[in-house]
C-alpha cells in the first residue's frame, strides 16, 4: 500500500480491513473530541442553572441520546469503511444530496475551526500579554493544528495521546484547587446561581452540544474493526467525556457561582487554567478540520468531477480558517453556524432509516463491499430525501417543544420510512462512480 494512500486516508474510497485500528486508541480520540473545552463550558452552563442532581440527570439523558445516534451511524460507517459524506450517497441522499451534506459539514466545521483557533489565541495572549499580537497567535495555533491534520488519522492519534492525558491532569488540578476552598456536600446540594434550567432543556443542551460530532462519527468509526468496537469506544469515550468533564464544569459553576468556566479556571489557577483552554481547544480542533476536509472534498468530487488529494485540501482549508480567525471576522458567523447546525440531526435519521429499514441501496453497498470497492453507480438525486430533510430541519429550528434536535431526528426517520413504504424513495438519474474509486485496488493514491 502506498504512502500516499495512508496520508489521503481513503477520502473517496473504503478503508481496507488491513488499515483498521484497535478500538482503544480511537476511544482516546473520541474522548478527546467530547471532553474538549466546549464540554467544560457546557457543564458550567448546566451548573449555573441547575442543581447538581438535575445536571446529572440531564447529562445522563443527553449522553444516552448521543450514544445511540453515534452507535447506529458509526456501525454503518464501520461496516462499509466509508466517511459520512461519501456514505451518504448510498444511504438515502444520492450524489446531489450527499454533496450538500459534505458542503454543510465543511462550512460548519471550518467555521468552528476558526472560532476555536481564536479562543486558543486569546488564551495565549492572556498567558503572555504583549508577547505577540493576537492575530499572530491565531496564525500559530491554526497552522499548528493544520500541520498535524495534514498527517491524517495517525497524526491526530499522536496529538490525542499527548493532549488527552494532559487535559485530564490539568482539569483534575483545576477542580481540586477550586473545590478545596468549598464544602463538597454543600456544592452537591446548593441551588444554582443563575436562572433555572429544566432537566428536559438541559438534556437538549447536552445532546445539541455534540450532535454534529454524532453525525460525522463515521469519519472516525470507519477505522474500527467490528461493530462491537464502535459500541465500546462510544460508550467509553462519550460517557467519560460527558460525565467527567461535564460534571467537573457543574461543580466549578456552583463553587464560583458563575457560568464563565474560562474565567473560573484562569482566575483560580492562572497558568494551568490557560493550558486547559489551549489543550482542550487543540484536541477538538483537529477533528473540526479533518471532517471539514472530507466533507468539502466529497462536495468537489460530485459538483466539479475533480478528485483532489486530502493533504493540499486540508492545508488550504486550515490556512483559510486561520486567516479568518486572525482577521477576527468569524464571530460574525456564530449565529449562522448555529442555524446551520439544525440541519444535521435529520441526516443521521435518514441514513439510519435507509440502511437498517428501507434498504433501497443496501444491496449495492454489500455487494461492492465484498471486493473492497465502491458501488459502480450511485443515484444522482433522491427528491423525497431532500424534502424530508428540509421539513425535519425546519421543525428542529422552529419547534421548541421537547428536545428539538431529537425531534427533528425522529421525524426524519418516521417520514423516510413512510416514504419508503409507499415507494417514494426513488433515485432520479444514475451516475457512474469514478473508476479509480469504484474498481481500483485499495493502494490507489
Amino acid at each position: 500500500m502506498s504512502g500516499s494512500a495512508h496520508i489521503d486516508d481513503y477520502t473517496l474510497a473504503r478503508v481496507p480491513l488491513t488499515e483498521r485500528k484497535h478500538w482503544f486508541g480511537i476511544a482516546v480520540q473520541r474522548f478527546g473530541q467530547i471532553s474538549a473545552l466546549s464540554q467544560f463550558l457546557l457543564g458550567a452552563t448546566l451548573g449555573y442553572g441547575m442543581t447538581f442532581a438535575n445536571a446529572f440527570l440531564a447529562i445522563l439523558l443527553g449522553s444516552i441520546i448521543v450514544e445511540v445516534i453515534m452507535c447506529l451511524v458509526g456501525i454503518i460507517a464501520q461496516r462499509e469503511g466509508l466517511n459520512t459524506a461519501l456514505l451518504a450517497r448510498w444511504t438515502g441522499f444520492g450524489e446531489v444530496g450527499a454533496s450538500i451534506v459534505g458542503l454543510a459539514v465543511g462550512i460548519s466545521l471550518i467555521g468552528w475551526f476558526g472560532i476555536q483557533s481564536a479562543i486558543a489565541a486569546s488564551s495565549l495572549d492572556s498567558l503572555m500579554p504583549g508577547a505577540l499580537p493576537g492575530w499572530l497567535w491565531s496564525v500559530i495555533v491554526g497552522l499548528a493544528v493544520t500541520g498535524i491534520v495534514a498527517f491524517g488519522f495517525k497524526g491526530m492519534q499522536v496529538l490525542a495521546n499527548i493532549t488527552v492525558p494532559l487535559f485530564l491532569v490539568l482539569v483534575a488540578w483545576s477542580v481540586i484547587a477550586e473545590l478545596s476552598r468549598h464544602d463538597l456536600g454543600s456544592l452537591l446540594t446548593s441551588a444554582p446561581a443563575g436562572p433555572e434550567i429544566s432537566v428536559l432543556v438541559g438534556s437538549g443542551i447536552v445532546a445539541g452540544g455534540v450532535i454534529v460530532g454524532a453525525i460525522i462519527t463515521g469519519d472516525m468509526t470507519r477505522f474500527n474493526r467490528t461493530p462491537g468496537d464502535v459500541v465500546k469506544q462510544t460508550v467509553v469515550g462519550v460517557t467519560l467525556g460527558e460525565f467527567v468533564i461535564g460534571l467537573a464544569g457543574v461543580l466549578l459553576a456552583h463553587a464560583a457561582r458563575s457560568g464563565d468556566i474560562v474565567a473560573i479556571v484562569t482566575s483560580s489557577i492562572g497558568f494551568v487554567g490557560l493550558l486547559i483552554v489551549i489543550t482542550g481547544t487543540l484536541k477538538i480542533n483537529d477533528w473540526n478540520l479533518y471532517s471539514a476536509s472530507l466533507g468539502l472534498l466529497n462536495f468537489i468530487s460530485v459538483s466539479f468531477r475533480r478528485q483532489l488529494h486530502r493533504v493540499p485540501a486540508t492545508i488550504f482549508l486550515g490556512v483559510a480558517g486561520t486567516v479568518l480567525a486572525a482577521a477576527g471576522i468569524l464571530q460574525n458567523f456564530m449565529q449562522f453556524l448555529i442555524v446551520l447546525s439544525v440541519v444535521f440531526p435529520p441526516i443521521a435519521g435518514i441514513m439510519v432509516a435507509e440502511y437498517f429499514i428501507v434498504r433501497r441501496w443496501r444491496g449495492d453497498l454489500e455487494s461492492s463491499r465484498r471486493n473492497d470497492v465502491l458501488p459502480a453507480t450511485a443515484p444522482r438525486l433522491v427528491p423525497a430525501t431532500l424534502i424530508i430533510w428540509a421539513v425535519s430541519s425546519l421543525v428542529g429550528y422552529f419547534v421548541t417543544w421537547g428536545i428539538p434536535s431529537v425531534l427533528s431526528l425522529v421525524l426524519s426517520m418516521v417520514l423516510y420510512i413512510a416514504a419508503g413504504k409507499v415507494g417514494l424513495v426513488q433515485g432520479l438519474g444514475q451516475t457512474r462512480t469514478p473508476e479509480e474509486t469504484a474498481a481500483a485496488a485499495p493502494s490507489r493514491a
